[in-house]
């Protein structure tokens, strides 16, 4: 079944229902959001995009986003959806292996895709070409999809310095809907859903459920994260479920703290993406109360390994609350998790292992990409790379991340892209790149260096092949990297250098 039959169920059922917000501003009722939808696709169709083709999404959080959205579902397209705050040559790498048709962008995003000549057809959202669109005659219904049909083309930070496809179905999503229901949070038509993260990622999943309840769906007008913009937002509307990265939550509890907000308004607030520091989130209970649910999940199993619940995350009074609420929850409901050795066989409980999953949620596997398919899902389970153990009760507690991974702010960063660049530097012989404790964002990153090149240049490098977010904050000149006998590069050791207090040497 095609998901935009949830939306058009709701449409018919209460058509004055509202739908769509620009901050306080109705933008659409349910009856016209899914009016836009089908003469959008309808207007897909007449440029040739059909069923299975690609079309991207790169534009800021907007209401026009969940327009393009459903209607590129509608036609029985593919919606691949890029952070906005990425480089155009990393939109313009992901449009050309998605072999999208045409992108919806906005202007600032448009122009970057400009600089990089991204290959495809750019609609801007903002634009006459588009108004045209929405507002034409509608189409037939959606058209039909089976569970396994490609939905959203999901692209990951590559470990190998390319990101990889991941194939997202209409039945993933929609399972992943319904768990949401069962495991993280009891959403009704009273709710309003709140954009503050990019909706290319989990925030924008999450409009799903959101959909298919009914509830109100609004986009800050600052197109992000704003805390005090939040807190407005909250009060006016009540009932407000937002999705948030540890680093959102930190923040926005301390800027609570110093307005005197106590957040009203605030129903669900679900945090995932990174690690969560004990202290951060018994603070944030502590301040906004009961509205915490932590879920745990990856691109190629969206939202959908693990949850712990509000009352799990509230509470004190369980003998082991503390090491549950530094665990990640227990298995959604649709999935089995296990913790396996290195031959993938099941471990005891509190052996630490890989975190494996398999169910109803997890990929098909990676687009137009065999290899990573096969070394990723072995015997059915997904190799999440992820290291932990799991408790007698069924709670996972990550001990650490694989792949090295460095989440930012709630961004993921794969030093791996950011060394292939530096490398392009012709002073630069070898380099490490590492993420260290940051109290804001979580962590930074950090290059460590083997070369004559200078920070300046190398600053300019990334900026021009990279988005900005991924640019080493700090440089480490080094003589020589520390290796074990295999020659592989001791990053543990970089990482115990800068917990040390290593300072830089950066020359100019």
């Amino acid at each position: 079944m095609n998901l935009s039959h949830w939306l058009h169920r709701q449409a018919r059922r209460d058509p004055r229902r509202p739908a769509l917000y620009l901050g306080r501003e109705l933008v659409a009722d349910y009856g016209t959001f899914a009016a836009r939808v089908s003469a959008l696709a309808e207007w897909l169709r007449r440029e040739g995009v059909g069923p299975g083709d690609r079309v991207g999404l790169f534009l800021q959080n907007c209401p026009e986003y969940l327009v393009s959205f459903y209607g590129i579902l509608h036609a029985g397209a593919v919606a691949v959806p890029i952070n906005a705050k990425l480089h155009g040559r990393e939109a313009a790498y992901i449009l050309g292996d998605a072999g999208a048709a045409l992108v919806f962008t906005s202007g600032k995003e448009a122009g970057v895709l400009a600089e990089a000549d991204a290959p495809g057809r750019r609609i801007d959202v903002n634009g006459p070409e588009f108004a045209a669109a929405v507002s034409g005659p509608p189409g037939s219904g959606p058209v039909d999809r089976d569970r396994d049909a490609l939905a959203w083309l999901f692209y990951t930070s590559g470990t190998t310095g390319r990101p990889k496809g991941v194939m997202i179905t209409h039945g993933m999503l929609m399972t992943m809907s319904l768990a949401y229901l069962a495991d993280v949070d009891a959403a009704t038509g009273e709710d309003t859903a709140l954009y503050a993260a990019p909706m290319s990622h989990g925030a924008g999943i999450y409009n799903i459920v959101h959909v298919l309840v009914g509830a109100r769906h609004v986009c800050p007008p600052s197109g992000g994260f704003d805390p005090a913009e939040i807190f407005d937002l909250a009060r006016h509307f009540g009932r407000v479920h937002m999705f948030a990265a540890p680093t959102m939550v930190k923040r926005m509890t301390g800027a609570a703290r110093a307005a005197g907000d106590r957040g009203e308004g605030l129903r669900t607030v679900v945090y995932g993406g990174g690690p969560m520091y004990l202290a951060d989130i018994e603070e944030a209970v502590a301040h906004f109360g009961p509205v915490f649910v932590q879920i745990y999940g990856q691109g190629e199993c969206p939202m959908g390994i693990s949850a712990l619940s509000r009352a799990e995350v509230a509470d004190r009074s369980h003998p082991s609350w503390r090491e549950r609420l530094a665990s990640v929850g227990r298995a959604q409901s649709p999935v089995e998790v296990r913790i396996g050795d290195a031959e993938g066989q099941a471990l005891p409980a509190g052996e630490i292992g890989e975190i494996m999953v398999r169910g109803d949620v997890v990929m098909p596997g990676y687009w137009r990409n065999e290899t990573a398919t096969a070394k990723t899902l072995v015997d059915g389970w997904l190799m999440t790379g992820d290291m932990g153990l799991m408790d007698a009760d069924g709670y996972v507690t990550m001990r650490d991340r694989s792949k090295d991974m460095i989440i930012s702010g709630g961004s993921n960063v794969y030093p791996r892209e950011v060394e292939e660049v530096l490398l392009t530097h012709p002073g630069v012989r070898e380099v490490s790149v590492v993420g260290r404790p940051h109290a804001d964002w979580g962590e930074e990153v950090v290059a460590f260096v083997v070369g004559e090149a200078t920070t300046g240049e190398l600053d300019r490098l990334c900026l021009d092949n990279i988005a900005r977010f991924k640019r080493p904050k700090d440089y480490v000149f080094v003589p020589e990297l520390p290796k074990n006998n295999y020659g592989k590069v001791l990053k543990t050791e970089l990482r115990k250098q800068l917990s040390e207090g290593m300072l830089s040497e950066t020359p100019g």
